[in-house]
């Protein structure tokens, strides 16, 4: 069945979404690369090489997303895995900046709201938008598996636990994007939970990549492993989780 399984993964030209494509591939799908910019994501595609197809998505940009639903549609007819990956952390941290001196400008008290709606635009809207438009392509699937990637820091109930250790870098901006994904994956997850489409949320840990600045501590493999086994559940699967790894998570 596998052989015959249609993947889309956005943001995939690096990073997790590279590794998670990169994985999916190998595993027998056929995976479209996600990517804004196209000759970033041929370039992907072709280092994946096999069943990998770059196709230009820009999140933010409904005729990107129409375009590539339309393409989608025409080449395949169905989509049976969305993998929402693509996402961005700020648009104001320069490249030498640690992350920790990012956050003591990215609060609640001092956030820029301009640099808000720009994270929020990628990292909820972009998977509003997405999600929306292929979900009549996922319904012609025979079962259909949402995987909305999130992060650890979007739980309100471990930033309300006292005993976590970076609950003070929870702010409005990334945090709380990844707060309302989870809210969204829930949302779609109760709507469809009678039929075919699984929709889950996972984190990848706190993975070494450009949205972090390489500050982080795991590898690409590590990162992309949840996301992959939540991919590729089978129907009988479940719905409305938020799963890392080491397990389930709390919202």
């Amino acid at each position: 069945m596998n052989k015959q399984r249609i993947a889309l993964i956005t943001g995939a030209n690096q990073g997790i979404g590279f590794q998670i494509a990169k994985e999916l591939v190998a595993r027998g799908l056929t995976v479209l690369v996600g990517s804004r910019n196209l000759e970033k994501g041929e370039a992907a595609a072709k280092s994946i090489g096999g069943t990998a197809r770059a196709i230009q998505l820009d999140v933010t940009d409904q005729n990107s997303i129409a375009a590539a639903t339309k393409l989608i549609d025409k080449e395949y007819g169905h989509l049976d895995i969305l993998v929402n990956n693509a996402a961005i952390s700020n648009t104001r941290a320069t490249p030498d900046m640690k992350l920790a001196d990012y956050f003591k400008i990215s609060m609640a008290s001092n956030a820029s709201l301009d640099e808000m709606r720009a994270v929020w635009e990628t990292n909820v809207f972009g998977v509003m938008a997405v999600t929306q438009a292929l979900l009549p392509l996922l319904r012609k699937a025979p079962f259909a598996n949402i995987v909305n990637v999130s992060s650890g820091m979007g739980s309100l109930t471990v930033n309300c636990d006292p005993s976590t250790e970076y609950r003070k870098m929870f702010g409005p901006i990334y945090p709380a994007s990844k707060t309302a994904l989870n809210a969204i994956t829930v949302a779609f997850a109760n709507e469809l939970e009678e039929s075919t489409i699984k929709v889950n949320a996972v984190t990848p840990g706190f993975t070494k990549t450009a949205l972090n600045n390489f500050e982080g501590i795991e590898t690409l493999e590590q990162g992309a492993a949840e996301a992959v086994r939540v991919a590729l559940l089978g129907a009988d699967g479940p719905t409305g989780k938020f799963t890392a790894t080491q397990g389930e998570l709390p919202w």
